[in-house]
């Protein structure tokens, strides 16, 4: 049963309690099978951890993703733009590093741009802003705090056509009808022709897939545990971070690999601030992420259930990754019930 908090809570252990992360921690710890929501990964050490994530050998995204945008980023903005100006707004911008590759080529096509990072990160935005008008200073870099997930309110310029960027496979966190329903919400709030460019991490082989979330340094699994850090600072938890190993798996019949927690002993733990305990029993998981893996037509398909068309996709040397370019249609109805969409073929 869902608990809800009327903000504002204050506990003496902790101070003021925030709302979401209190729901989404007794909602998913109390569970049958627990688990808890990957937003929870980003705090400011999880945020710092993510950055080391991106840098390791064996995390192939973002150095590929990356390449992707070098290689072809004037005709991604081309495309986008056709014969009109384009204004960049960008879900999730973190630090804006690899969209600045997008941004020089936009300044060289039309002089002058702007730049929308949403975030929920104040932090985030900030470090996007000084990066973005240190390196391009004919940028006009509007930034929007929000919980994007949750609260879609973009405003989309009137006098020049709008391009989201929605890259670093964020959207393979997403379970398949959560994905299309914020695409959906995301096509609510732009104009026909539009565009969307959405990066994604593509269906591959085991031996490269499974060592990018089980890296040898264990990054990864200090990144995994942190999360437990987290809830003992701000719901007053007693997590001991050395009793879980951190584990990754492919899951074959979902397309998507899994991360979990995985109790090392029986234990009990309180959360003092939420007023409850749970107890887990040795080898008893618990589920922080998933990341789905997309074929070619699974992106399609996307894009058709969230009122988008699929333009053009650009892909490294091996396929691993993919960048694609859609369109926003002129039609908002979307199906009441849809049934769930596989992100991908299963590896074989």
């Amino acid at each position: 049963m869902n608990r809800t908090y009327e903000s504002p809570v204050v506990h003496p252990a902790v101070g003021v309690l925030d709302r979401n992360v209190a729901e989404a921690v007794h909602s998913g710890l109390t569970a049958r099978a627990k688990y808890l929501p990957s937003w929870l990964f980003y705090d400011a050490a999880g945020s710092h951890l993510f950055d080391r994530i991106t840098e390791l050998p064996e995390y192939y995204l973002t150095r590929v993703e990356r390449e992707i945008f070098h290689r072809n980023a004037e005709e991604m903005i081309a495309r986008a733009a056709g014969s009109e100006r384009l204004t960049i707004i960008e879900l999730g911008a973190g630090s804006a590093s690899k969209t600045l590759v997008l941004l020089r080529a936009l300044v060289a096509r039309q002089g002058t741009a702007t730049y929308v990072p949403v975030d929920v990160s104040s932090a985030a935005l900030q470090l996007a802003q000084n990066n973005v008008r240190k390196a391009l200073p004919h940028v006009d870099v509007q930034p929007v705090q929000a919980e994007y997930m949750r609260d879609m309110s973009l405003t989309s310029p009137g006098d020049c056509r709008c391009m989201v960027l929605y890259i670093g496979s964020s959207i393979g966190n997403f379970d398949p009808q959560e994905a299309i329903e914020l695409l959906q919400r995301l096509r609510a709030q732009l104009e026909p022709g539009d565009a969307l460019l959405l990066g994604t991490d593509m269906v591959k082989d085991l031996s490269t897939l499974l060592p990018a979330y089980n890296d040898a340094a264990d990054v990864t699994a200090a990144f995994n545990k942190n999360i437990l850090v987290r809830l003992n600072r701000e719901l007053a938890a007693d997590f001991d971070p050395d009793a879980f190993d951190h584990r990754a798996i492919w899951n074959r019949e979902h397309s998507r690999i899994e991360m979990h927690l995985v109790s090392r002993s029986q234990q009990a733990v309180r959360l003092q601030a939420l007023e409850f305990s749970i107890k887990l029993a040795a080898g008893e998981s618990i589920h922080t992420e998933n990341s789905y893996k997309f074929t070619p037509a699974g992106v399609e398909d996307l894009f058709e259930s969230a009122g988008f068309i699929a333009e053009q996709s650009w892909y490294d040397e091996h396929h691993w990754f993919g960048v694609h370019l859609a369109r926003a249609t002129d039609r908002l109805e979307f199906p009441l019930e849809s049934d769930e969409l596989e992100p991908g073929e299963q590896v074989a």
